[in-house]
C-alpha cells in the first residue's frame, strides 16, 4: 500500500445501525448532525462520512432533502471533505441509496464492495424499552437479511457517481470484497488511488481478529500494489485497537458514532468529537501526523470542495 505520510481521520457521524434508544448522544436532527460533524472536524477529522435521519423518529432517511438540511452548513463552516453514504439504511432500494450522492455530487461517496449477511440484531439486546416503534423490528429483521451489493449494483453506483467526479471510500467487509474491487479495476471502471475502508466486527463480515487486518493488507498489497491507501474501522469495542493498528501499519483511521457508541469500556461517547480527539491523541503520541483536509484531498486526488452541488 501507499504508506501515508500523514494519517487521514474519517469521522462517521451517525450511520444507520445504531438507534436513538441506544445512546442519547446519537445525532438525529439536521442541527445535531451538523453541529457534531463540525465539532469532529475541529477536533481533527479531515473527512466526514454522513448519513441522514428522520428528525422526529431517528429512522435512517436517504431523501436528498434531509441531506440538504445540513450539508451547506457543514461546508460553510468547515473545509473537511464531505463523504456521502450510498449504503443508506438497511433494506433500502439502490435508487434510494444513491439519491443523495447523485444530488450532492460530493468529493467522496462510500461504495460497498459486496453482498453479505449483515446481522445487527444483537445491538438491541440490552435495550429495556425502545423510544420508537421502528427500532426493534429494524434490528430484529437483520437475522434474516442480506445487505445487497451485486456486481450490477456496484457497477451502476460506480458509473453514475464517477461521471460526477466523485471518488470512493471502498467499503470491504471481507477478503472477497477486495477481489471484487480488483475486478472493476481490471475493467478500467475505477482509477487509483483507491481508498480502501476495511471493516471488522460486523456479524456476517470478517471477524475482529488483528490477524485478519494483516491478511486484508497482504491481499490488498498483492492486488493493488502502491495504488491504494488503507483505512480501517471496527465495530463497537474493537474500534480503537483496530484503528490504532492501522495507523501503526502506515494506514488511515475511521471513528465515529456510526461505528461505536463508546469512548472507553462502559463509557458512552458524548460526541463524535470525543472519539476523534482520542484517536488524534493516540496518533500523535505514536509520533505520526494527522492530515489536514487539503492534505487528504491531495492524497485522495479528489475534485475539490468547490466542485460539489451544495
Amino acid at each position: 500500500m501507499k504508506k501515508a505520510k500523514k494519517v487521514i481521520i474519517t469521522c462517521a457521524v451517525t450511520g444507520s445501525i445504531h438507534t436513538p434508544s441506544m445512546s442519547p448522544y446519537l445525532p438525529i436532527t439536521a442541527e445535531q448532525i451538523a453541529d457534531d460533524a463540525l465539532a469532529a472536524a475541529q477536533a481533527g477529522a479531515a473527512m466526514l462520512h454522513l448519513h441522514a435521519r428522520d428528525p422526529q423518529t431517528g429512522k435512517p432517511d436517504q431523501s436528498p432533502e434531509r441531506f440538504a438540511a445540513f450539508l451547506p452548513r457543514i461546508k460553510e463552516r468547515s473545509d473537511a471533505i464531505i463523504n456521502i453514504t450510498t449504503g443508506g439504511g438497511l433494506g433500502m432500494s439502490l435508487d434510494e441509496r444513491l439519491a443523495p450522492a447523485k444530488w450532492a455530487q460530493p468529493e467522496v461517496a462510500s461504495m460497498n464492495m459486496g453482498s453479505l449477511n449483515f446481522n445487527i440484531a444483537g445491538a438491541g439486546e440490552r435495550i429495556q424499552s425502545f423510544q420508537h416503534e421502528w427500532e426493534k423490528p429494524y434490528l430484529e429483521m437483520t437475522r434474516d437479511f442480506i445487505l445487497s451489493n451485486t456486481f450490477n449494483q456496484i457497477e451502476r453506483g460506480i458509473g453514475e457517481l464517477s461521471a460526477l467526479g466523485t471518488r470512493f471510500e471502498f467499503e470491504c467487509y471481507d477478503v472477497g470484497h477486495l477481489y471484487n474491487l480488483a475486478h472493476f479495476v481490471d475493467r478500467g471502471l475505477v482509477k487509483p488511488p483507491f481508498f480502501l475502508q476495511c471493516i471488522f466486527g460486523i456479524l456476517g463480515g470478517i471477524g475482529a481478529d488483528h490477524d485478519n487486518l494483516l491478511h486484508m493488507r497482504l491481499i490488498a498489497d498483492r492486488l493493488f500494489g502502491e495504488d491504494y491507501l488503507l483505512s480501517v474501522l471496527a465495530a463497537g469495542k474493537h474500534q480503537m485497537s483496530f484503528v490504532t493498528m492501522s495507523a501503526l501499519l502506515g494506514g488511515n483511521v475511521r471513528v465515529g458514532l456510526e461505528d461505536s457508541l463508546y469512548a472507553g469500556k462502559g463509557k458512552l461517547a458524548t460526541s463524535n468529537a470525543e472519539q476523534v480527539a482520542k484517536i488524534r491523541r493516540i496518533v500523535e503520541e505514536l509520533s505520526l501526523e494527522v492530515a489536514t483536509p487539503e492534505e487528504a484531498r491531495a492524497m485522495l486526488q479528489s475534485k475539490g470542495r468547490d466542485n460539489v452541488n451544495f
